[in-house]
C-alpha cells in the first residue's frame, strides 16, 4: 500500500461506518456500490485467482480479448487476431490508442511480458504452459508461438485470466507474487485505483483516457467488503449497495427476491463453473486408502444436502467437470448413499472400529461450507467416523492450511473457468502438486493415466476426441475419488433494477463493467 493509500485508509473506514459509500445516480455517470464478502489479498489477477481479486482486477487491467454472452471472443486491447491453420501460432493486432493509467502507451512488449508473467506465476499452470515464445515485431503486434495446439488459448486471454501489466512497473525484477504494485496497480482498464483498504473497500475511479470511446459510463465503482452476511443484506435492502454478485445462500436469494427495487438472476456464471466439494488429502495415512474415501462418499447424502440444507437452490454435481458442460460424462458413479456399503469398505480398509478425522471449510458462505461440514459430523458418525469441524478465522488462514497440505478433509469451492484445460486440469495433474498454492492439486492426487489423458486433451482440437478423453478421465477419478463432488454453487446476482447492461455475460462481475450505467435523468 502506498503512503497516500495508508493515509486515507482511516477515512475509508469512517466513511463506511457512516454509510458515506451509499449508492445512487449523480449528474454525471454516477457511482456503483458492489457489496461483497470476498476479501482480496491484492488486486493483481495475473498472479492470483479467485473472485476477490478478479472483480477489481478486471476493472483496473485490460486484456487482449473479451467475451460476449454467446462465448464468442471480442476485440479489446487486440482489435483483431489470427490463428494459424495448424493452431501453433496466434497473432494479436493491438489497438494504437491504449494508455496505462500513468499515461504511458500499451505496447506489444507489455502484452508479451504479461502473458509470460501469468504463465510463470499464476496458479493455473496449464493455462499458458504451451506458450513457447512470444515475438513482438513492432509495438502493436504480438505473435504467440506454441509448442503444441491449445484449444482454450483465446478464452485464456479473457480479462479474468490475462490482465495486461505495464512492464515498466512490474518488470523491475521483484517477485510478481509479492510485488508492491499488486496492491497499488496501474493498468489500462476502464477504471483506475483510487484507494485500497484491505478488508474494507476498493475504490475505483473512471479512467478518463480509456481507449474505448464513451466508456466507461460510470464515474466510480466501490467494492464494499461486508463480512457480516446479515449486514450485507441490510445494505442491499436499504439501497446502500447496488449490486451483490456471487450470492449463493438460499436465504439470501429468497430474501432479496422480495425487494421491489432489486432484480435477482442466476445469469452471468456460465464460464465460472463453480463446484462445491469435499476434498481428501490423499497422502494422509487415514485417507490414502481409496476404500476409506469411497466409504465416506457412500455415507454422505448428496440429495439431502442439495434439497434440504440448500433448500433446493443448488444442483447436484457428480464429477470433476460441471454438469452443464458438454464434456461432462453422466455415466460416472454417483455414490448414492449406502451406509452398509460404507461400513463394509471401512472394515476392509482396517477401520472396522471407526476412525477420527478433521474437516475444514472456507469461512464466509456458511450454507455451502460450514453447514455442510457440520452435517458431515453428524452423518459420518453413523458409520463410525468421528469428525471434528475445524474453523478458520478468515480466508487467508484457511488457504494457508489447505495449500500447505495441513488438512485431512476440507470443504472447498473450485471453478471450471470455462474450459477444462484451464480450471479442471489444475486439480488433478500430478505436476500441479505445488505446496503453498491454493486451488491447485491440494489433494496431492497422482495417477499416471490421468496425467496422460489430461495432457492429450490439452492439445486436442477435435471436440469429439476431447470429449472421449475427458470421459475416460472422469471415470478414473470417480473411482480414485480424491474429491467427493457435492453440488454446483447456485451463484446469483442481485442488482438495482434501474441499472442498464448488468453483468450477465459468461464472466459476470469478473468482466469489465465499462458498459454498465445508470439511466439518464
Amino acid at each position: 500500500m502506498t503512503r497516500s493509500m495508508r493515509a486515507v485508509g482511516g477515512l475509508v473506514a469512517i466513511a463506511l461506518a457512516l454509510g458515506a459509500f451509499s449508492s445512487g445516480v449523480s449528474a454525471d455517470g454516477g457511482r456503483l456500490v458492489i457489496a461483497s464478502t470476498q476479501v482480496p489479498r491484492h488486486l493483481n489477477g495475473a498472479v492470483q485467482s479467485g473472485i476477490a481479486t478478479a472483480m477489481p482486477s478486471t476493472q483496473i487491467f485490460a486484456s487482449p480479448l473479451r467475451y460476449d454472452e454467446n462465448w464468442d471472443p471480442q476485440p479489446y486491447l487486440a482489435k483483431s487476431w489470427e490463428v494459424s491453420g495448424d493452431g501453433m501460432k496466434v497473432t494479436l493486432n493491438l489497438v494504437r490508442n491504449a494508455l496505462f493509467h500513468d499515461g504511458k502507451p500499451v505496447r506489444a512488449a507489455d502484452v508479451a511480458f504479461s502473458i509470460r508473467t501469468v504463465r510463470d506465476n499464476h496458479p493455473f499452470k496449464t493455462m499458458f504452459e504451451p506458450v513457447a515464445s512470444i515475438d513482438t515485431p513492432d509495438d502493436h503486434t504480438v505473435v504467440i508461438n506454441l509448442d503444441r495446439p491449445h484449444p482454450a488459448l483465446l478464452l485464456a486471454l479473457s480479462p479474468a485470466l490475462a490482465p495486461v501489466l505495464p512492464e515498466h512497473v512490474f518488470g523491475d525484477g521483484d517477485d510478481p507474487k509479492t510485488h508492491p504494485a499488486n496492491s497499488a496497480p496501474i493498468g489500462s482498464g476502464p477504471f483506475m485505483l483510487e484507494e485500497f483498504t484491505p478488508g474494507e473497500a476498493v475504490v475505483l475511479k473512471k479512467n478518463p483516457n480509456f481507449f474505448i470511446e464513451d466508456r466507461p459510463r460510470l464515474d466510480e465503482i466501490i467494492i464494499r467488503i461486508i463480512k457480516d452476511p446479515s449486514a450485507l443484506l441490510i445494505a442491499m435492502e436499504k439501497g446502500e449497495a447496488d449490486m451483490y454478485p456471487f450470492m449463493a445462500g438460499s436465504q439470501e436469494i429468497r430474501r432479496l427476491e422480495k425487494v421491489e427495487r432489486l432484480a435477482v438472476t442466476d445469469q452471468g456464471y456460465a464460464a465460472v463453473g463453480p463446484i462445491s466439494w469435499l476434498a481428501f488429502n490423499t497422502r494422509s495415512p487415514k485417507l490414502s486408502d481409496v476404500r476409506v474415501r469411497q466409504a465416506i462418499a457412500y455415507a454422505v447424502d448428496r440429495d439431502f444436502i442439495v434439497k434440504a440444507l440448500h433448500r433446493g437452490v443448488s444442483k447436484a454435481q457428480r464429477g470433476p467437470i460441471i454438469e452443464s458442460s458438454p464434456f461432462f460424462d453422466p455415466s460416472i458413479p454417483a455414490y448414492d448413499v449406502d451406509l452398509d456399503r460404507a461400513r463394509s469398505l471401512l472394515a476392509d480398509a482396517g477401520f472396522a472400529d471407526g476412525m477420527a478425522l478433521t474437516v475444514d471449510y472456507i469461512p464466509g458462505p456458511k450454507e455451502q461450507q460450514q453447514t455442510v461440514a457440520e452435517y458431515l459430523k453428524s452423518q459420518l458418525k453413523k458409520v463410525g467416523i468421528d469428525i471434528t469441524v475445524r474453523a478458520a478465522p478468515d480466508f487467508p488462514t484457511w488457504s494457508k492450511r489447505i495449500s500447505n497440505h495441513d488438512f485431512e478433509l476440507t470443504m472447498d469451492v473450485v471453478f471450471n473457468w470455462g474450459d477444462p484445460v484451464i480450471g479442471v486440469h489444475r486439480t488433478y495433474l500430478s505436476t500441479n502438486i505445488v505446496k503453498g498454492v491454493i486451488w491447485s492439486n491440494t489433494q496431492q492426487y497422482a495417477n499416471e493415466r490421468v496425467d496422460e489423458l489430461l495432457n492429450q486433451a490439452a492439445v486436442e482440437t477435435d471436440p469429439a476426441k476431447r470429449k472421449r478423453l475427458y470421459a475416460e478421465f472422469q471415470r478414473i477419478v470417480a473411482g480414485d475419488l480424491p474429491i467427493y463432488w457435492i453440488n454446483a454453487m447456485p451463484y446469483h446476482t442481485a442488482y438495482d433494477k434501474r441499472l442498464v447492461n448488468p453483468p450477465v455475460g459468461i464472466w459476470g462481475a469478473m468482466h469489465p463493467l465499462d458498459r454498465l450505467e445508470w439511466p439518464e435523468g
